[in-house]
């Protein structure tokens, strides 16, 4: 059974802007070409659309369990240029996600180095020392029955930042004083939010939802081929 195509936000000859359901991956899992199954991916179904360009390439990931907006170039010069942009982070990105907790501040900062958990691949955790920098600002935007909905804006990209950022605990007791402090994010860093992100496996067991709510719900950029900057919205489905 062909897989269903994808819901495509936006179209032109250089990318498209498509909005990507939970459960869907980004690129195909590793071992897809013994199992079938691991190959469905955002990035096949694109080659499969556009077969007549250069190699659709993903330009960023979102997580197996993410739903939201995702870019995708249509061909290598495209690509190129648009994942400079993430690099030297000339994009903006938003996310709507719903946490599992009151959170103390109406808004804020999130300073917490990440580095793989290796006995516990692919969960991530924070690490003074060792850790890349990773930062989130945050916002609610609404608190209803002891849960939080935020609007997440990631700085850095560091694989599952929101989640880890979400989830771990507010003060940080084993957090090294400035003395000792190696990584470059702004001190103090003390914590989390100390609410993971509702249905999410990984931190917080699945509890409180049947999928991950976490959707990628802006994401704007500049146009590779004249330069016009361009924001794209999905509102959250849930």
């Amino acid at each position: 059974m062909p897989a269903p195509p994808l819901n495509i936000l936006h179209e032109c000859d250089d990318f498209i802007v498509i909005d990507k359901p939970a459960g869907l991956r980004s690129i195909p899992a590793k071992g897809w070409q013994d199992d079938p199954a691991r190959k469905d991916s955002v990035e096949i179904r694109a080659q499969d659309m556009f077969s007549v360009y250069d190699c659709p390439i993903i330009v960023h990931r979102l997580d197996m369990d993410t739903s939201g907006i995702m870019l995708v170039a249509l061909n290598r010069n495209a690509h190129r240029a648009l994942s400079r942009q993430f690099m030297h982070r000339k994009t903006a990105k938003t996310y709507t996600a719903e946490l599992l907790g009151d959170i103390e501040h109406d808004e804020g900062a999130i300073d917490l180095p990440l580095i793989v958990d290796w006995p516990n691949r692919p969960r991530q955790h924070a690490n003074f020392r060792l850790g890349k920098p990773a930062r989130t600002l945050y916002r609610v935007t609404q608190r209803r029955n002891g849960r939080t909905r935020v609007s997440f804006r990631p700085v850095t990209g560091r694989t599952h930042q929101l989640r880890v950022h979400a989830a771990t605990r507010r003060c940080l007791v084993d957090a090294p004083p400035p003395d000792v402090y190696t990584h470059r994010c702004a001190w103090p860093c003390r914590g989390g939010l100390g609410a993971p992100i509702a249905g999410d496996t990984l931190y917080a067991g699945g509890v409180g939802a049947d999928r991950l709510l976490l959707h990628a719900d802006m994401l704007a950029f500049f146009a590779p081929e004249d330069g016009q900057w361009l924001k794209f919205h999905s509102p959250a489905p849930f």
